[in-house]
């Protein structure tokens, strides 16, 4: 497209598959531009377009050359005559009229007068000829006086008659204008007659004058067109890339045609909002009159929306308009943007069955995505509840407007599910909370008749597209069910929760807000959502019944209740951890001498293999505190212990390592002395809140995990003052993954601050407030609270190493019995001091050192420095002794030996009356 307004010009490229005008030179001819030279020959070849048009040109001018001079020629013959007649006319009347000359002609001789007169009038005025005559058109003067007395040769019959005659005539002198007036007198009678005329060869000369000039004229234009010419061929062919009209034309025929026959619907729009070009395309897709060009688009029939945007102007990127019944895509772009005139191109895509298409695949996509959320959104815990609840929120909004879940009671504990019982509401969801369905938590006994109970028997979906055409639905709960329907529930799929063989539950999606009710394909997306489901759900089952089943292990591991003693006031807490069971243990073990020990312990692990490992610690720590051990001596039993399950466990089936891993905290507290002993195992160090409020965490040496081996362990003795509170416990109340056991520690200390004076039930409720409800690792605490055997409950001797010295022994403790009003047991009490304080003298070494002590029991005590220990046997009844033992252990509940650093220690408690 070439535009001489004085803008920049647009240079179309060369469409790929034209040929290059034969006419035109290559480029490497041409130059840049293409020389003068070729230009001009390219120009003057007139095959081209620039020639044709050089061509029309040159036949323009000479047109015009030819019409200017055949014009400036008629013109000037025009003016000719015209200017001959008047001057004629002129002379003639100005000589008749001039004075004498009536009378001249009444003279005798009249050429005498008048002739010196007409020859003098013309040569001043520049006339060919005066010529006086009678009425009879006898000359009386003539330039040539031969012709004087001739008859004039012209029309004269009017001038007699008193009339101006003017005529053309061809006279010997050539063409020739010549006028004949009448000469009156004074009483206006015809007395002769004055002819004057003049040739007009004299008169013009103009168009020989102006003739070159209108030549050199013309020779200007050839040459301003040719040089023209030159310029729009030199920039017609760098534009059209060497096309000729040929070509050109070819090229239009060619763009038209794919125009009109491109299956897009091509616009153009003026500046002032007519349409300027339409394709049929647009025409068929718009439905536009046939006269449309050049009509404005708001009268062409098109909605507002459409015809506002057309008129607009403004840039649109697929924009979906509904034109009748067709959804198009329009596109638009104006055309100024580079300089080119205003208005806009629009096209125009039928996008009906593409929308159609991409809502398909939108849908598609969508149930995918619902799909691939479904796969990593239900299941994230190993919660039955949690599991369902995950699947109707996820189905609401987006598949359904509300949906539930029921499940079998059985399949919520984790056991398998029981066909034939009610089912429970376990998880609800929709758009709006108040709805007229089965509540959260209700169990729900479907009849035979309804769609659930069909799912539950057959295990096959089940999809009711019109709930109120449905009767068993309807059946179900004829007031509740009327309730949903006017609700605006209309539809309903529910699908069975099939694990396998086994049918856990029902999930039902119902529709209300969407009018559109569900149909087989929404079947399958439901399916497909619920089988994913359903085996989460069943995981979870699966997992509650296994953990269930560890907590039952492991509760039965763990102390059901606390002994009886009188040395501590204690309380305790155990909470299993949120994911597993794990292998955190505690106990409280009455010993000798009115003394308790307190044991808090952590297995790695979680699971049944720790469970089963914190129970054989337990029994073990169960039997070594039998020895009365120290509790440095007994870790060290247990180390070796947890190394033995180690070299038994040290395989699993699948070949994995096992390695057991254990910490312990072995405390024990004697009311008498007030003095706790503690070693520990890797585990923290317990807490002390003294009376005062005051907390520290007491300084036992850390000793390594149980199970490492090759290290001895420590002991540590504080001294309690009464009404002190111990506190022991596991790691999981210290430490978790958002903190470390350093700010764990803090915790627990400003936990334990807020708490003076309190008992030790109120102190693990306060320490455990702080705490999830289900922490990530299992919690275990011990809380005791110190108590003192005071002096007027111990009573104690030293005996001489003598028999003799028994005798005063028995009375000593006879009278101390009857202070404490024990009379009933002085007899058994005497018998077993005997025997005991016989048995030292005899077989110990001194000092020897009886105690009384009256707490829940009876404690008698006799020490001495001998490693010894004495033990029962059957005595052969030829035997003097061997009974002293036997007696003992018939008249005490209980009776045993513990070693102290110094010796041991026989005791023997009996029951208080």
């Amino acid at each position: 497209m070439v535009r001489l307004s004085g803008r920049p010009v647009t240079r179309p490229p060369r469409p790929f598959g034209y040929p290059r005008a034969p006419h035109s030179p290559p480029p490497a001819d041409r130059g840049a531009g293409g020389s003068r030279p070729g230009v001009l020959r390219a120009a003057l070849t007139g095959r081209s377009v620039a020639g044709q048009v050089f061509a029309l040109q040159v036949v323009i001018v000479l047109l015009l050359v030819v019409s200017a001079v055949v014009a400036q020629v008629l013109q000037v013959r025009h003016d000719s005559d015209t200017e001959a007649s008047n001057r004629s006319l002129a002379v003639a009347q100005s000589f008749a009229n001039a004075p004498g000359t009536a009378a001249a002609l009444r003279s005798p001789d009249p050429t005498a007068v008048l002739q010196p007169r007409a020859e003098a009038a013309r040569k001043a005025t520049g006339v060919d000829f005066i010529v006086v005559m009678n009425t009879d058109g006898i000359r009386y003067t003539h330039p040539q006086t031969g012709r004087i007395g001739e008859k004039f040769v012209g029309t004269i019959a009017p001038a007699v008659a008193g009339r101006t005659v003017t005529e053309h005539v061809n006279g010997t002198i050539g063409p020739l204008e010549q006028v004949v007036v009448p000469v009156k007198d004074s009483g206006g009678q015809v007395v002769g007659l004055v002819a004057a005329g003049i040739t007009t060869a004299h008169v013009g000369g103009a168009a020989d004058q102006q003739l070159p000039l209108l030549l050199a004229a013309a020779a200007a234009a050839l040459a301003l067109a040719t040089a023209g010419t030159a310029l729009v061929s030199r920039r017609l062919l760098r534009q059209t890339h060497g096309l000729g009209p040929y070509e050109m034309t070819r090229m239009y025929e060619h763009h038209d045609a794919v125009l009109h026959a491109v299956r897009e619907g091509v616009l153009i729009v003026g500046g002032d909002g007519r349409l300027l070009l339409a394709n049929d395309e647009a025409h068929r897709l718009l439905d536009l009159p046939s006269d449309a060009e050049r009509r404005h688009v708001r009268e062409l029939g098109l909605d507002d929306e459409t015809a506002g945007l057309l008129a607009s102007g403004r840039v649109a990127t697929d924009e979906v308009h509904l034109v009748k019944d067709r959804l198009l895509a329009v596109n638009q772009r104006p055309t100024d943007l580079r300089g080119g005139p205003p208005g806009s191109v629009t096209t125009l895509r039928d996008s009906t069955e593409l929308r159609a298409l991409s809502g398909r695949a939108e849908v598609a996509r969508e149930r995918l995505n619902m799909l691939y959320e479904a796969g990593v959104g239900i299941g994230t815990s190993l919660d039955v509840t949690r599991t369902a609840e995950e699947l109707a929120e996820l189905a609401v909004p987006r598949f359904a407007d509300f949906a539930t879940v029921d499940l079998f009671d059985a399949v919520l504990d984790g056991e398998e599910p029981r066909p034939g019982t009610a089912l429970r509401r376990t998880a609800c969801a929709g758009i709006r909370k108040e709805t007229p369905l089965y509540p959260l938590g209700e169990r729900i006994r479907f009849v035979t008749t309804s769609p659930q109970a069909r799912a539950l028997t057959t295990g096959q979906s089940v999809v009711v597209p019109r709930l109120r055409e449905e009767p068993g639905w309807r059946a179900q709960d004829p007031e509740r069910t009327g309730q949903v329907l006017a609700f605006g529930i209309h539809s309903l799929i529910t699908v069975p929760l099939r694990a396998g063989s086994l049918v856990l539950g029902v999930a039902n999606f119902w529709r209300g807000e969407k009018p559109q009710p569900f149909d087989a394909d929404e079947l399958a997306l439901a399916e497909e959502l619920v089988a994913r489901a359903a085996v989460s759900i069943d995981n979870a089952r699966r997992y509650t019944r296994e953990h269930s089943m560890a907590v039952t292990l492991q509760r039965s591991l763990l102390p059901r209740t606390l002994p009886e003693q009188g040395a501590l006031d204690l309380a305790y807490r155990y909470l299993p951890a949120q994911s597993g069971v794990g292998g955190d243990w505690f106990d409280v073990l009455p010993l000798s001498g009115a003394r308790v020990a307190l044991v808090v312990g952590d297995v790695v692990g979680h699971g049944l293999h720790a469970a089963a490992t914190m129970g054989r610690l337990r029994t073990a720590v169960h039997n070594f505190s039998s020895l009365d051990l120290p509790p440095d001596e007994l870790l060290s039993l247990l180390d070796e212990l947890v190394g033995r399950l180690d070299q038994d466990d040290g395989t699993s089936v699948t070949g994995a390592s096992v390695v057991t891993g254990a910490t312990c905290l072995y405390a024990i507290y004697d009311p008498v002395s007030r003095l706790c002993t503690m070693a520990r195992a890797g585990h923290p160090p317990p807490a002390l809140v003294r009376p005062d409020g005051d907390v520290e965490f007491l300084d036992v040496p850390a000793g390594p995990p149980l199970g490492l081996g090759g290290l001895p362990f420590e002991t540590a003795e504080v001294e309690l003052p009464e009404d002190s509170r111990l506190v022991l416990y596991t790691d999981g109340l210290v430490e978790d993954r958002e903190r470390d056991i350093d700010e764990g520690l803090g915790l627990l200390r400003d936990a334990l601050l807020r708490t003076p004076g309190a008992s030790p039930e109120d102190t693990c409720r306060t320490v455990l407030d702080r705490l999830p409800a289900q922490p990530s690792d299992d919690v275990a605490l011990i809380v005791a609270r110190t108590r003192v055997l005071g002096d007027d409950r111990v009573a104690q001797w030293e005996v001489p190493s003598d028999p003799a010295a028994v005798s005063e022994v028995r009375g000593s403790v006879t009278r101390r019995l009857a202070d404490w009003g024990l009379d009933e047991l002085a007899f058994t009490t005497e018998l077993i001091l005997s025997e005991l304080v016989t048995n030292a003298i005899r077989y110990g070494r001194a000092p020897i050192g009886v105690r009384l002590l009256r707490e829940r029991t009876l404690i008698c005590e006799v020490s001495d420095r001998s490693t010894t220990s004495p033990h029962l046997r059957y005595a052969a009844s030829t035997d003097e002794g061997g009974r002293g033992l036997f007696l003992v252990a018939q008249l005490a509940g209980r009776w045993g030996t513990r070693y102290t650093p110094n010796g041991k220690v026989i005791w023997a408690e009996q029951p208080l009356p």
